[in-house]
């Protein structure tokens, strides 16, 4: 049996610049029980309203107008004035090529819903960064929650506990040996 939220005390910012798109998510969020719905049309805005208002959970749109979602978002991971930088962002869009999905990931999207969105999908991805919170990575060329989807703990192979250094310099050192062994003639063709 789905365990059951009570989502009355969460706090959503909706980014969208359809007007249309905004009052469909608003009647759905309504619908799941939220009170508390902040809106914007553009990003500017958007972050503006974010810099103000606590918001739990961002839903924000792929395409808009000066600022897309893809800017907003790494404004919200990366800029000195973020209020909160780990606040979840669920992307909306009806552009749900593989490539866009990727930038949206790279960018610290949380979760990424294609539109026309439905209840059961839009709750299912909100439940998602409720039940499993992802932990957030920090690297020089990345900040926003981990990319991995799969923890796989039970990962058997040879390089199970090596260091990403450590595995580096081993698959250089096999690359070299290889082309090492390759040069070398082999001792049954040169007699």
């Amino acid at each position: 049996m789905a365990k059951k939220y009570d989502l009355s005390d969460l706090s959503f910012l909706i980014i969208d610049d359809n007007n249309y798109m905004i009052s469909i998510v608003k009647t759905l969020l309504r619908g799941f029980g939220v009170h508390e719905i902040h809106e914007a049309h553009d990003a500017a805005e958007a972050f503006e309203e974010f810099r103000n208002v606590p918001v739990d959970i961002i839903l924000l749109d792929y395409a808009m107008d000066t600022l897309d979602g893809i800017e907003f978002a790494r404004m919200v991971r990366t800029a000195d004035d973020t209020p909160n930088p780990y606040v979840p962002i669920v992307m909306l869009s009806a552009y749900s090529e593989r490539y866009r999905v990727t930038d949206a990931r790279d960018v610290g999207i949380t979760e990424f819903l294609r539109k026309p969105i439905c209840a059961q999908d839009l709750h299912q991805r909100i439940i998602q960064v409720i039940e499993n919170p992802r932990p957030f990575i920090r690297t020089p060329r990345y900040f926003g929650p981990d990319r991995r989807r799969i923890d796989d703990t039970n990962f058997k192979g040879e390089n199970r506990r090596v260091s990403e250094l450590k595995l580096e310099k081993a698959v250089k050192t096999e690359n070299m040996e290889r082309m090492i062994n390759k040069s070398i003639p082999d001792e049954e063709n040169t007699a």
